[in-house]
C-alpha cells in the first residue's frame, strides 16, 4: 500500500511538472476575448516564477521586455478588462494590477512609473483565510487617467511555501486608453522596487495559527 501511495504521489508530481505553472495569456476587452498572446506579451520561461525582488523581469515576465508581435487593444477609460490564465491559480497569495503610461506600448520596457489600480487579498472567516484562486481576474481601468498608451500588469504572488522566496506570476497587456481625464495617479513606484523584503505580506506565513490578517505588499491603490 505504501508503494502504491508513493507511486500515486510521484505521478501527481510529474503531472504538475508536465502541466507547468499557470500563465496569464489572454485579455478580454470591449466584451471580446482575444487569442492567447494577442494583446498580452508572451513570456519565454513557461511562466516559471520570478523570485528575485531586484529582477527587471518583475515588470512583464521573462521575455516580456518588449511587445514585438503583440497587438495594442483600444479600451475606454472606466471600462473593465479581464486577464485569463490557461488554468486556475493554485498557489495561495494575493493578486494586484498595475498600470504605467508609456509613449509606445509595443516598445515600452516597463522602466517608467507604475501605479496600482486594484489588489485582491484573502478574506477571513472563523480564523481561516480564503484566497481568490480563479482562472480569470477583472479590473476597471480608472476613469480619470489621461488618454494614451499604457502597459497593464497583473501580478499573482505565490506565498504558499514559507521559508522559500515567494513566487511572482506576471503578465503585461498593451492598451490604448481612450477618453479619461487628466489626473496624475499616485503613489507611483518603479518595478523592480515596488515590493520590499520587509513587507509583511511578502514574508507572511499563511500556515501560522496567528495568520488572521493580511496586507497586500506594494504601494497603496491609486484612486481617482
Amino acid at each position: 500500500m505504501k508503494t502504491l501511495a508513493a507511486a500515486t504521489l510521484l505521478l501527481a508530481g510529474l503531472a504538475e511538472l508536465a502541466q507547468g505553472h499557470y500563465i496569464f495569456q489572454t485579455l478580454t476587452a470591449n466584451g471580446q476575448k482575444g487569442a492567447p498572446y494577442q494583446n498580452v506579451r508572451k513570456n519565454t520561461n513557461n511562466n516559471s516564477p520570478v523570485t528575485s525582488l531586484s529582477d527587471p523581469n518583475l515588470r512583464c515576465n521573462v521575455g516580456g521586455s518588449s511587445g514585438s508581435g503583440t497587438s495594442t487593444v483600444s479600451v475606454a477609460a472606466g471600462s473593465s478588462v479581464t486577464f485569463t490564465a490557461d488554468q486556475a491559480v493554485y498557489h495561495q497569495g494575493p493578486v494586484a494590477f498595475y498600470m504605467t503610461k508609456v509613449a509606445n506600448a509595443a516598445t515600452a520596457d516597463g522602466s517608467t512609473d507604475w501605479f496600482k489600480i486594484k489588489e485582491i487579498g484573502p478574506t477571513f472567516s472563523g480564523g481561516q483565510a480564503k484566497w481568490d484562486m480563479s482562472t480569470s481576474y477583472s479590473v476597471q481601468i480608472p476613469s480619470c487617467i489621461p488618454a494614451g498608451e499604457y502597459l497593464l500588469r497583473i501580478e499573482q504572488l505565490g506565498i504558499h511555501n514559507p521559508g522559500s522566496p515567494p513566487q511572482f506570476y506576471i503578465a503585461c497587456a498593451q492598451l490604448q486608453v481612450t477618453g479619461g481625464g487628466s489626473k496624475t495617479m499616485s503613489p507611483t513606484v518603479k518595478i523592480p522596487g515596488h515590493v520590499k523584503a520587509s513587507d509583511s505580506g511578502y514574508t507572511a506565513n499563511i500556515y501560522n495559527p496567528s495568520f488572521t490578517s493580511y496586507v497586500v505588499p506594494g504601494p497603496q491603490v491609486a484612486t481617482c
